[in-house]
């Protein structure tokens, strides 16, 4: 073999998505000669025989676990490959990175352009929170209308932030008409991947400056950890990470890196058993005269299927939907009591398929929702790793047992 051209795994420019997702990141431990990056429990390291002269915020070697660590590096080393960017920054849980994100690039008197159906918790924040404490005026805007999204920008814009596909109603986001937008005003544009992750959509291919994950949810896979992670130009990682990490300290536990960092080595695999999974379900869900509504970008009947299908270029259509049996709230309830292999639980992104109902008001921003949510609520459902066949007969028997009223 041409020495140029031999695969490094310690290289993700020279070997594949699931190579990577194998090796990436890891390191041999000189001390024990184990293959795999041990985990590393301390909270403080050696420092140099004289500190005296040190930046005690630095983090470009592992000092304090605040500031950064053995298993934290490796993990971050591991995520900027597989999303294409420069460097990442990991964080104790999703929201805590978002927050990272919104804390270090915005101060009072800023404007912020973001979607109007969005993760509850980001709504919260523009809705409420940063608006009251610190000044900062949001505009919720439909980022399906291209037009809508230009004529919500102003003067102070500094951000634009959307959902690859948004949290619950699975719209989609035109990532490249939206990042064409933020960067003819100047704007940053943060783009959360968490429905949407490698190697199924790399945001940052396609103009996002930052890319935030919840990695509690597929990257991490087995319901078992939680983090958070942002993503893209190493000088803005460096900000983020000093201001949001070292001097405010939402960082990720090294026994919660490590853990993702295991499960992330089957992401690719994973992936592949969820997208296809998915499809065949939401086919079902849709030809069932008992459900009321499906959302899911991979069915025809979605409004943003086309663009679902071009973005996402052939690799899938993420594993969440939305749906509704016909009935009421009480209707919904016993439709998913009577579930036997899918579990009634919150989060997503899991091996075992979650689903959760809610209510049509039980969300800050739902007037925003499609009607039929509004009418009916909605069950969010994330497709796990078990059999496609498992799943639609459980759904079947459910519908079968469910009595309907309402």
């Amino acid at each position: 073999m041409n020495q140029e051209n031999r695969p490094d795994k310690h290289d993700p420019a020279s070997v594949g998505t699931s190579t990577w997702a194998v090796h990436g990141g890891n390191r041999i431990d000189e001390g024990s000669g184990a293959i795999r990056t041990p985990l590393v429990m301390a909270n403080s390291y050696r420092l140099p025989e004289d500190p005296a002269a040190m930046n005690w915020s630095a983090t470009d070697q592992p000092l304090y676990t605040r500031n950064g660590g053995a298993n934290q590096a490796g993990l971050e080393r591991k995520l900027a490959a597989m999303e294409g960017g420069e460097a990442a920054a990991v964080f104790a849980t999703g929201v805590a990175a978002l927050h990272g994100v919104f804390f270090t690039l915005l101060k009072s008197g800023d404007h912020v352009v973001v979607s109007d159906v969005t993760y509850e918790a980001v709504w919260r924040l523009f809705a409420q929170l940063l608006p009251q404490r610190y000044g900062i005026e949001a505009t919720f805007v439909d980022v399906g209308d291209l037009a809508a999204v230009r004529a919500a920008v102003r003067p102070n814009t500094k951000i634009i932030h959307v959902e690859t596909i948004a949290n619950p109603t699975t719209k989609v986001a035109d990532i490249r008409g939206v990042a064409q937008i933020a960067h003819d005003a100047g704007a940053l544009f943060t783009v959360d991947g968490t429905f949407t992750p490698p190697p199924l959509y790399q945001p940052l291919a396609d103009g996002a400056d930052l890319v935030i994950h919840s990695l509690t949810k597929y990257i991490n896979g087995h319901g078992d950890a939680m983090g958070g992670a942002v993503i893209g130009d190493s000088c803005l990682i460096d900000r983020i990470r000093h201001d949001a990490l070292v001097d405010v300290g939402g960082v990720i536990s090294p026994f919660n890196a490590w853990l993702i960092m295991r499960g992330s080595v089957t992401l690719p695999l994973r992936l592949r058993q969820h997208l296809a999974t998915a499809e065949v379900v939401a086919q079902y869900l849709q030809s069932d005269p008992r459900i009321a509504y499906v959302y899911y970008p991979g069915l025809a009947t979605h409004p943003q299927h086309d663009l679902a299908v071009k973005q996402f270029a052939g690799r899938g259509f993420g594993a969440m939907m939305a749906f509704a049996v016909k009935g009421d709230a009480d209707t919904q309830n016993r439709f998913v009591a009577n579930l036997r292999v899918i579990t009634s639980a919150v989060s997503l992104g899991h091996d075992e398929s979650l689903i959760v109902h809610v209510g049509p008001d039980a969300r800050g921003g739902s007037e925003n929702y499609p009607p039929e949510f509004l009418q009916y609520g909605h069950l969010r459902f994330s497709i796990g790793l078990e059999d496609a066949e498992d799943l639609i007969a459980d759904l079947r028997a459910a519908l079968d047992r469910t009595e309907f009223s309402g």
